[in-house]
């Protein structure tokens, strides 16, 4: 029984540790910046697009590509999957705490309404598609 147990230990402990492994940027660079194909746009992921200028692109860089400031979101990271459509959200209302990168916390977003959020990431989901992301 104690075999068994042991067993069971280290391969949650080989389960664990490739999941942390796997989630660990793939970028070598310390600010992260990729190159980001922009697609023809839709109507709503161009006001997206000046919105994300207005609010974001001082941290995660023009075309959400990253900056010294903060990680770029054309990434396997903040794919669908991962980070929901929802994740913005809540991101934007109340910030995030630093977990993937080492960029420091992400405040809160001063005057991002709900709608405002929702066509940032309907930009920020087209660049993505465009990209290879999803």
């Amino acid at each position: 029984m104690n075999k068994l147990y042991l067993f069971a230990g280290i391969l949650a402990a080989l389960i664990i540790g490739s999941t942390w492994w796997l989630m660990q940027p793939d970028d070598s660079s310390s600010d992260a910046h990729i190159a980001v194909t922009v697609p023809t746009l839709s109507a709503t992921a161009k006001q997206g697009e000046s919105l994300f200028a207005g609010k974001c692109a001082a941290c995660h860089g023009q075309n959400a590509a990253g900056s010294q400031q903060g990680p770029p979101l054309i990434h396997k990271l903040y794919h669908p999957g991962h980070h929901g459509d929802q994740a913005f959200q809540i991101a934007a209302r109340n910030g995030v705490q630093a977990h993937h990168w080492q960029y420091g916390n992400m405040p809160p977003v001063d005057g991002a309404t709900p709608s405002d959020v929702a066509k940032i990431t309907q930009f920020v989901r087209e660049l993505q598609k465009a990209n290879g992301v999803f």
